[in-house]
């Protein structure tokens, strides 16, 4: 395998690329790796790269000369040689394109530094863009050694035992579990009792669990290009039903169009999307907050029918939706009955359609639902009361419309787009 560093700073490899199993595939051979100072390719007297950029703005560009005469200089030798750019507009380097890029034998690296290089070489000399993260280093020598060590390790020959690469996190497709070594103990904490056992078959399923369970927790999207088995799928559902998360359906005390508290009406249409959606997601439950004992009673045959009456029959798939449905009169009764069967206080989760409050990411949302009971309070009408929205712990954003501020949508719409945002990432059941 092959690198080519177009840099300013040759220097600046130096050191990283003498040690470890990297300085060693360099020395077998099995690496190269060559530099090309840019100024070198300048014909400007005083070797300059760079100058200032056209329409004025702050920091220096590469020009475009030094950088096309080092690549057509690499390409003469190797027509071949697949050239590479580091920019914060990338595509985001992870496993899949480093076992890509193994394969291509020759890499040229480009590493821009100031404002970045000019845009001729970008669209029209640069192969692939790739960027190690969203954050800003000072330049692309050290997403180059990033590149050049991932890329390295699936080298054959670079790595003594093939078996630890394939292992790896990503290359396997899950987190790695967790390791451990002597002593058994360790400021009063030990090492899992099963991996002193002996038992390599249950060592390995042990490891597998803590896999599924760490890709699960940390990085969940992993598992949609990953195939699992009938085995896995199981370890998984048994993972996912521990996040517990309920909805309310709020019909009072909710706003009407001029701002008045007011009770709102079931409606039918309600009541079976948000049990449909409920079961699709493998909610624990969705309560309807109704105070109106007609209203409720009317929630309640309807729910019946499917449950009991000839709708069961007819439709055995609503019925199994309709499960999930639970009346009650006030919000303080719903909370009471959460709070009863999770043994802990549940945390609120707000949702209103105007950004009058500080909300949190849906990613903190799903760290807080490995941990805590959560409901999503959702409101009819023109929303929720303050009364019921300074209840709540924590606020969701709301859903903005995509070419303008438009985003009146009705609650079955919002509910369905809020949980698809909160667990849909977790979704493992795919049809084969």
């Amino acid at each position: 395998m092959q690198f080519d560093i177009l840099t300013i700073f040759p220097e600046y490899f130096v050191s990283p690329l003498k040690v470890g199993l990297l300085g060693k595939a360099i020395e077998k051979g099995l690496i190269k790796v060559n530099f090309y100072n840019l100024r070198d390719f300048s014909e400007d007297k005083h070797k300059g790269i760079d100058d200032v950029p056209y329409g004025g703005g702050e920091g220096m560009v590469f020009k475009p000369e030094p950088l096309y005469k080092a690549i057509s200089f690499i390409k003469e030798k190797n027509p071949k040689a697949y050239v590479i750019y580091f920019s914060p507009q990338g595509k985001l380097l992870n496993q899949r394109l480093s076992e890509e890029l193994s394969q291509k034998g020759h890499l040229v690296l480009i590493c821009g530094r100031y404002e970045g290089i000019d845009e001729r070489i970008r669209a029209h000399f640069v192969e692939e863009e790739i960027s190690i993260g969203d954050y800003v280093v000072f330049g692309g020598e050290v997403a180059s050694l990033v590149l050049i060590e991932v890329v390295s390790r699936l080298i054959p020959g670079v790595v003594g035992r093939r078996d630890s690469v394939e292992r790896e996190s990503f290359t396997a497709g899950l987190l790695k579990y967790p390791a451990y070594t002597r002593p058994r103990e360790f400021m009063g904490f030990k090492v899992p009792e099963v991996l002193l056992s002996g038992n390599h078959a249950e060592i390995e399923k042990y490891r597998k669990k803590l896999s599924l369970e760490l890709t699960l927790k940390k990085r969940p999207y992993l598992l949609a290009s990953y195939p699992l088995s009938k085995e896995e799928r199981n370890i998984l559902k048994e993972l996912l039903e521990r996040q517990r998360l309920y909805l309310f359906l709020v019909h009072y005390p909710v706003l009407n169009k001029k701002g008045e508290t007011i009770a709102s009406a079931i409606t039918n249409l309600d009541l079976h999307d948000l049990a449909r959606l409920g079961r699709t997601y493998g909610v624990k439950g969705v309560y309807v907050i109704q105070p109106l004992e007609d209203q409720k009673t009317l929630g309640e045959q309807l729910v019946k029918y499917w449950l009991e009456g000839k709708g069961g029959d007819y439709n055995p798939l609503r019925k199994e939706a309709m499960k999930v449905i639970r009346f009650f009169k006030n919000l303080e009764e719903a909370i009471d009955e959460v709070q009863k069967l999770e043994g802990e206080r549940p945390l609120l989760l707000g949702t209103d359609a105007s950004p009058k409050r500080e909300f949190i990411s849906y990613e903190k949302v799903r760290e807080l639902l490995w941990e805590n009971p959560l409901i999503l309070v959702l409101g009819t009408a023109w929303g929720l009361t303050e009364e019921v929205l300074k209840r709540c712990d924590y606020f969701l954003e709301p859903i903005w419309g995509r070419l303008d501020f438009y985003n009146h949508l009705s609650v079955r719409s919002a509910a369905s787009i809020l949980v698809d945002r909160i667990l849909g990432v977790y979704s493992i059941c795919k049809k084969i």
